[in-house]
């Protein structure tokens, strides 16, 4: 369970559009994408990303993408 309000309010949704804020394989910094799965509880969310240049990330960190 969150600890704090913002916590809460920082877990992305499904569906949600959102952009890469670093590098990652495949992806550079940048590449704006749509949020396909949420995994996880707690703050062990991750994250299944499908990219404009058609590359699919599992696993990314709430710390590698941002809502746009």
């Amino acid at each position: 369970m969150p600890n704090t309000k913002s916590e809460a309010n920082d877990e992305l949704k499904r569906h949600q559009k959102v952009v890469a804020t670093t590098d990652l394989i495949g992806v550079p910094a940048g590449t704006k994408g749509k949020v396909l799965l949420v995994n996880g509880i707690g703050p062990w969310i991750r994250y299944r990303v499908l990219f404009e240049n058609n590359v699919e990330r599992g696993n990314v960190l709430r710390s590698e993408i941002e809502p746009r």
